[in-house]
């Protein structure tokens, strides 16, 4: 029994077992084909579960041609061919604008997110018919399967022609169709124009072909024209062919000119040294209209006969070079030439002399002649004549100057220094060779200019030594005085030579027979009274009541109580307000004197030296300055006969008088106040001025009386030029190149900041930053603390590279405010998105900047923009009419648009289309039953239609 019941439940259990694998699905039975639509439609449930966010946390792709579009990616097999799978989307819900970036099928048929499978080939595109419809077959089912919106897209034909073939399921019982083709040549004269294309779009909903010219109908029409400015490269070629007709002419007229063109950056303070390229290529201006809604071919006629001008939208966008932003090694200007500069520096602690980089005894020699070249000699007599070329009028050294370019010590920008080493950049390629033969050269310019007694050009003649720059300018201007001096000289003594002739001529008129040493001291007398009558009181509040022995209006002449050694009196630039002599009961007279000897920064660091060594005391400054004070003793013992130390003390130094009682210090502006004054004076020289052996004093007793003109100059100019001229001759290489470095950034950043850009803020900014950039940089080159193992070249050229970042954006908001004078705020615009586009890669090398990434502005101009964008149009010339021939209308000054793309669309209401005669539903909106999207020119045509069909 027990067995029979369990072979009973075990059969049951068995046909059990057998009715479960009669009804089982057995999916690995099915055709792959199925197997593919299930594994597209698994892909598109995972991309509609995840969402837009969750993808691009997942690693969506960001499309560079858009701003706002990614995609993502999956690969598919079917049978022996893989396919993949992109799905298009964006972040923002906001439907996008035609005048934005859009992705190609989005702007041919108006969708927003869609899905585009391809075959992984070579073409990427699907050559078979058949293969096509059944690969977008599979794609429809798998999204109405999930229940998804999204059209879907498959390329075919020729990859050239940019065909697609798609569907879309709108959710009800219609379907979306859609086809795109393009016609790349030989574009039918028909659709060349607005009738043709309108009648085209007709015809792919009335019923035959001779309906739609009995028949209105309601078409909405979106036109968008993208009109270009010739770039230069056009400009350059229209140039040369003018060029060569107007050299052809001037062979048979001889009176005929030929004008050279003028380069867009003629009259930019940094065409004298380089012509840069204009950063602006060319500009494209999209003109857009509103929507209309056409009703005949003949509305199109009249609509392509349209100026633009009529449009509702004119959006600016600028095309600039590609390679304004990367480093390429074919821009010349500033800073690729300092960088040049800063490498010679780098080869100048080779050698211990200037001559050692061009005599051909160096042991380098055979390395500096193969590697660096230097320029004819035309081009260093140019170079030298245009150095030392005489203007009547010195230039404005403080003209346009930055406020923080005196921070770095190097040579105005107009000085012959500074001009030097503008020229040294573009001499020789600025190697360390020429930079060399050029300063040997230069220094022997100089040398004939002091033998000569010729002014230094481009050295202001103020008689100061500016010790905010570097020491060879202050060098040069030290030098220019000592010119100046020793042509002064030079004139003296050849008015003292006239003045012997004369003198001597009227001796043998009165007398025949003459002393000859009383003559020389006559002359010598005439001789300083010219001398005495040429000084001016400096610092000295004159009056009326001023003497000397040389003034014809002296009121002395005629007092009662003049002491007989006023006749004596010399140099004097008039009484000192009340003062008297302390031993006599005269005023106390201020002299002329001497101006003290100028310095260079060098001759400073050498006293303060001395100071440091030898400690500052009373005497020891004294020894410093003995040159200076026996100079104004003597001055003062000759203006004031009779005066005593303490007179003199109390004129040079009152802090060393203490006064027992009120007495004057110091010059007055009324000299005639205080007649009665108490005589003597009632004080006593300091503690330190009356110590014993002091050096003061004892210069004092030393000094002799003698008033400024009769001295002996302080300043030697014979003695001072000679230095100054063994100093440039014998200066080591890196001390030239360190000087030469920061004159050479000075004078660059203030040629450029003279530039006029308009009001940029940013480029302001920039500005004002590479200036204390700069200073921070060059601050180890101005105090000598540079050596060849330094990291300061490193900064150097890292400066280089910040100073090419500027010098680009400077030079294109030259270009944009030279095109926008009149509309600031198209450049500052245009320039503000490009600064902000462009600063991330300011903080790099240029060597490292993506150059993947373009520019993309599009800016919305005003009613009053309009016109001044309208005239950067310019009509075509002669040359420029037989190249293109204007088949398309619209003309904006003669030019026509480079591209036309206009958006025919029919919207009808469900309820009244003939495919809802079947229909169980009421639809009451209005749909656009068809769109048609045309993009080209007269030599090139892409058509996409997008169709409502009824399932």
């Amino acid at each position: 029994m027990a067995s029979s019941s369990k072979a009973n439940l075990a059969e049951q259990d068995e046909g059990e077992e057998a009715e479960e694998i009669e009804h089982f699905n057995d999916f690995t039975l099915a055709s792959s084909w199925e197997r593919f639509i299930s594994e597209i439609e698994a892909t598109c449930r995972q991309w509609l579960a995840d969402g837009p966010k969750r993808l691009l946390e997942k690693g969506a792709v960001h499309l560079d041609s858009s701003d706002n579009i990614y995609k993502v990616k999956s690969e598919l097999k079917n049978a022996a061919k893989i396919y993949s799978m992109e799905y298009y989307f964006e972040i923002s819900g906001k439907i996008a604008d035609w005048n934005c970036t859009l992705h190609d099928l989005q702007l041919c048929f108006g969708v927003k997110e869609f899905l585009v499978i391809s075959p992984q080939s070579a073409s990427g595109v699907v050559l078979d018919a058949p293969e096509a419809t059944k690969l977008l077959s599979a794609v429809s089912i798998a999204l109405a399967n999930c229940s998804s919106l999204w059209p879907a897209f498959v390329p075919v034909h020729d990859p050239s022609r940019k065909a697609f073939i798609g569907i879309q399921n709108m959710g009800t019982i219609f379907t979306r169709r859609f086809e795109a083709d393009r016609i790349g040549s030989q574009v039918p004269i028909k659709f060349m124009h607005l009738e043709g294309l309108y009648e085209l779009f007709v015809s792919k909903f009335a019923y035959c072909m001779s309906d739609h010219s009995m028949h209105l109908f309601r078409v909405h029409l979106l036109m968008k024209l993208t009109y270009q400015t010739l770039s230069n490269d056009e400009d350059n070629y229209d140039d040369i062919q003018e060029a060569d007709t107007e050299n052809a002419e001037s062979e048979t007229s001889p009176g005929c000119g030929n004008p050279n063109r003028k380069h867009w950056d003629d009259d930019c303070p940094w065409n004298e040294w380089y012509s840069a390229e204009d950063p602006v290529m060319r500009f494209d201006l999209v003109v857009t209209w509103s929507e209309k809604v056409v009703e005949s071919s003949l509305e199109m006629a009249e609509m392509e006969n349209a100026s633009p001008h009529e449009a509702e939208k004119w959006i600016l966008a600028p095309n600039l070079y590609p390679n304004l932003d990367s480093s390429k090694g074919d821009r010349i200007g500033f800073a690729s030439q300092l960088h040049l500069l800063v490498n010679a520096l780098e080869m100048s602690f080779e050698a211990p002399f200037i001559e050692d980089f061009v005599s051909v005894e160096n042991p380098g020699s055979d390395n500096l002649e193969s590697t660096m070249v230097i320029p004819p000699p035309t081009v260093l007599d140019r170079v030298l004549k245009d150095l030392f070329l005489e203007d009547p009028q010195l230039p404005d050294f403080a003209k346009d100057e930055h406020k923080s370019s005196r921070a770095i010590k190097g040579a105005p920008v107009e000085s012959l220094f500074a001009q030097f080493c503008l020229h040294s950049l573009w001499f020789g390629n600025c190697n360390i060779r020429a930079i060399a033969v050029l300063w040997i050269e230069f220094v022997q310019e100089i040398r004939w200019h002091w033998e000569e007694s010729q002014p230094l050009p481009k050295i202001p003649a103020n008689g100061s030594i500016d010790l905010a720059t570097c020491l060879i300018n202050q060098k040069l201007q030290m030098l220019a005085i000592c010119i100046g001096k020793k042509r002064e000289l030079n004139e003296e003594f050849e008015d003292c030579i006239g003045t012997k002739d004369d003198a001597s001529a009227n001796m043998e008129e009165v007398n025949k027979v003459g002393d000859e040493s009383s003559s020389f001291h006559a002359r010598s007398q005439a001789f300083d009274e010219k001398r005495d009558s040429l000084l001016t009181p400096e610092g000295f509040n004159g009056s009326k009541t001023v003497e000397s022995k040389f003034s014809a209006n002296a009121q002395d002449v005629h007092s009662a109580d003049k002491s007989t050694l006023d006749s004596i009196r010399r140099g004097s630039a008039g009484p000192v307000g009340s003062m008297k002599l302390l031993k006599l009961c005269q005023s106390l007279h201020a002299p002329f004197t001497q101006s003290a000897p100028l310095m260079t920064e060098d001759m400073h660091e050498e006293r303060l030296r001395a100071i440091e060594t030898f400690g500052f005391s009373f005497n020891f400054s004294a020894q410093l300055e003995r040159e200076t004070l026996s100079s104004d003793m003597s001055a003062f013992k000759a203006a004031n006969p009779g005066a005593v130390f303490e007179d003199f003390i109390r004129w040079y130094s009152p802090r060393d008088w203490e006064n027992d009682e009120s007495e004057a210090k110091g010059p007055s502006t009324d000299l005639t106040e205080g007649m009665n004054v108490d005589w003597p004076p009632q004080g006593r020289l300091s503690r330190g001025m009356s110590e014993s052996g002091n050096f003061w004093r004892k210069i004092w007793d030393e000094a002799p009386i003698l008033p400024a003109s009769e001295q002996k100059p302080l300043l030697d100019p014979n003695r001072e030029g000679e230095k100054i001229l063994h100093y440039l001759e014998t200066m080591q290489p890196h001390q030239l190149l360190e000087q030469m470095v920061c004159s050479a950034f000075r004078a660059s950043a203030d040629t450029l900041n003279q530039t006029n850009y308009g009001s940029l803020k940013e480029m302001d900014t920039k500005m004002d930053q590479l200036y204390l950039t700069m200073a921070s940089t060059l601050r180890p080159l101005q105090v000598n603390l540079l050596s060849n193992t330094s990291d300061t070249i490193e900064d150097l050229q890292r400066l280089c590279v910040v100073f090419e970042h500027v010098e680009k954006l400077l030079i294109l908001a030259a270009s944009l405010h030279r095109r926008f004078r009149q509309v600031p705020r198209i450049s500052e615009a245009i320039f503000s998105n490009y600064y902000n586009f462009y600063l991330p890669t300011m903080g790099i090398g240029l060597a490292d900047v993506d150059t993947q990434k373009e520019f993309d502005m599009k800016l919305q101009l005003s009613q009053n923009e309009r016109q001044v964008v309208s005239n950067m149009f310019t009509p075509p010339t002669a040359n420029q009419s037989w190249r293109k021939v204007l088949s398309m209308g619209n003309h904006l000054n003669g030019h026509e648009p480079i591209l036309r793309e206009i958006i025919f669309s029919m919207h009808d209401n469900a309820s009244d289309n003939h495919y809802a005669s079947s229909s169980h539903r009421d639809y009451q909106q209005d749909t656009e039953t068809y769109r048609m999207y045309t993009c080209g020119t007269s030599n090139d045509l892409q058509v996409a239609l997008s169709i409502i069909s009824y399932d």
